[in-house]
């Protein structure tokens, strides 16, 4: 579904502060697979997810996904393939427009707009059931302004949009990092729900040790801008926080100062 060959990323190119955010990072996943991916600050990480949605342009290396190149695609061409859900509740969404509208904005992502707008009867039908399924009582009050909801809600309402047209990939970066522990625990059950009923390709960003566990079937940690650890299945299965921090250790050559890490 996502192959990534050869990827280089360098900001600040041939001046005092240049910085290699990634080091000739290959990449293949298949299908229906959920990649956690996690690493300290600067590792990579987040520059990966960037690269893939077009934020950023790598200087080498090539992006396909499901056989498509998309590394020469605009980032607004290639919203029509992605879903994302970013770190700050604030980004994913329309604050001054309705929750419905903001679903119907997701649902058109990609598709020829006429100058007509509205929400239709059966929309509106449609985005009351799957809002019903976040388990938050949004789906009576789709005329709600947007700004007015917590950032746990817009952020469930956020990860609701990146599904919403089945997206051959879905892209989240560190997206509960930023919710209090209830409601990232929260919005993380959602996720993993939705991605496993919709069998969705899926690659999340995570600082979190134990989350990056706890869901998928595989994980990755990145360090330095390279790829140093890449399990799945049953050696995912089996892994904790300890053995992690083990390998990461072994593996980098460094020790892992950060706690975010460790202790989410």
């Amino acid at each position: 579904m996502l192959k990534v060959t050869g990827l280089n990323k360098v900001f600040n190119p041939g001046t005092i502060n240049e910085k290699t955010a990634l080091d000739d990072v290959s990449l293949y996943l298949k299908p229906g697979d959920f990649v956690t991916v996690i690493g300290g600050n600067g590792a990579g990480k987040s520059t990966l997810l960037n690269c893939i949605a077009g934020v950023y342009r790598q200087e080498k290396g090539s992006i396909e996904l499901d056989g498509l190149r998309i590394d020469n695609l605009p980032e607004h061409k290639r919203a029509k393939y992605l879903g994302r859900v970013f770190q700050d509740p604030l980004m994913g969404t329309a604050a001054d427009m309705e929750i419905q509208e903001n679903l119907a904005l997701a649902l058109r992502r990609g598709t020829f707009r006429s100058l007509s707008w509205g929400v239709t009867a059966k929309e509106k039908i449609e985005f009351r059931k799957q809002l019903a399924s976040l388990g938050l009582g949004l789906e009576d009050r789709m005329s709600v302004k947007v700004r007015l909801l917590s950032g746990g809600q817009r952020q469930a309402l956020t990860l609701l949009m990146a599904i919403l047209n089945t997206p051959k990939l879905l892209l989240l970066d560190e997206h509960t990092a930023a919710l209090d522990p209830k409601t990232a625990r929260k919005v993380l059950e959602l996720s993993d729900r939705f991605i496993s009923s919709m069998s969705l390709t899926c690659m999340m960003v995570t600082h979190n040790m134990r989350d990056a566990i706890a869901v998928g079937n595989r994980l990755i940690m990145m360090s330095q801008g390279k790829i140093i650890l890449d399990v799945n299945g049953e050696e995912k299965k089996k892994l904790t926080v300890e053995q992690l921090i083990r390998m990461f250790s072994s593996r980098a050559g460094e020790e892992i100062i950060n706690d975010r890490m460790v202790l989410g």
